[in-house]
Formats: C-alpha cells, structure tokens, sequence
C-alpha cells in the first residue's frame, strides 16, 4: 500500500503560490524562494539543443530519403 501525503499534491487548477519574502512567517508552507524563481541558466542545454536537434532530423531524413532503397 502506497504512502500518499496529501500536503504535497498539486492541483493544476489553483494558482501557484507567490515568491517567498518572509520565511519565518509561512515557515510551515513555504512558496519558492526569489533565487529558485529568478534563476539564470547560463549553461543550460536548451541552445546547444535548439541547434543539435534539426541538424540531426535533416541528416536522418536525407539519409533516409537516399539510402533507404539499398
């Protein structure tokens, strides 16, 4: 039997909670900090992705639209 602990169920119809900026005083359910909101990902992989992605379906259709009768 699985162990569910309804204080950690997300409901996709309500409204996500604000940025954190009194920890002490919601200390029992805290929302997300400034930090984990305001993030920069300066070495993401989503550009490198954005470029790798195509190139690769361009090559595996060109590939596939010339090699396939061999």
């Amino acid at each position: 039997m699985e162990n569910i602990n309804p204080q950690h169920e997300e409901d996709p119809l309500k409204p996500h909670k604000p940025i954190e900026t009194n920890y002490s005083k919601h200390e029992d359910d805290p929302g997300p900090s400034p930090q984990a909101v305001n993030e920069y990902d300066k070495n993401g992989a989503g550009p490198v992705l954005k470029w790798i992605i195509p190139i690769l379906v361009l090559a595996l259709l060109i590939y596939w639209l010339f090699f396939r009768h061999s």
